[in-house]
């Protein structure tokens, strides 16, 4: 039973060399397209498929082309930023400060972007008729999540921080 398991293991090995991927990775990827491929096949026949796919399309090049440097660019800062601080001892702890900046940073960035017409307050009169209700607590509330976020994060960062700096409590010998 070794032998084939070792055996197991040399073949999944080889094809993580040659395929670039763990094995789990190739029935995910051939799903997703799968998926994607059902999309395009119910788009197909839509009357709007030229201009959902022209939206697509630049929202792709938006992507790639400005908001790709911008947010590249804010964490190559936020990078040297806490690689000024600290000792060079605590590599690690600097790298988990930062990705406690990554995560609500990019959850209140994704917010702005699926919330941005209400924060703007754009079709207004559409949005009160359907509704009932006014745009107006959007920002406040944008801001108040994105606070949130940032503060959960501190915390948990804070007692990451002192769990790690707290002495290690060893119980005392056993003495029989």
């Amino acid at each position: 039973m070794g032998d084939r398991t070792a055996r197991a293991a040399g073949v999944a090995h080889r094809f993580r060399v040659a395929y670039g991927a763990p094995l789990w990775h190739l029935p995910l990827l051939a799903g997703c397209c799968t998926v994607a491929g059902w999309v395009a096949l119910r788009l197909a026949g839509e009357a709007t498929a030229g201009r959902m796919l022209g939206w697509f399309v630049a929202a792709v090049v938006v992507h790639d082309l400005v908001v790709f440097p911008i947010y590249a660019a804010a964490d190559r800062a936020l990078l040297a930023a806490a690689s000024r601080i600290g000792r060079p001892a605590a590599g690690a702890v600097r790298l988990a400060a930062v990705n406690h900046i990554r995560v609500p940073a990019l959850g209140s960035a994704l917010l702005l972007l699926v919330y941005l017409p209400g924060i703007l307050r754009l079709g207004g009169d559409t949005f009160t008729a359907a509704t009932g209700l006014t745009q107006q607590p959007y920002l406040v509330r944008w801001l108040l999540i994105t606070a949130a976020m940032f503060a959960v994060s501190g915390l948990w960062f804070a007692a990451r921080l002192r769990r790690v700096r707290s002495p290690v409590r060893r119980p005392p010998p056993d003495r029989r």
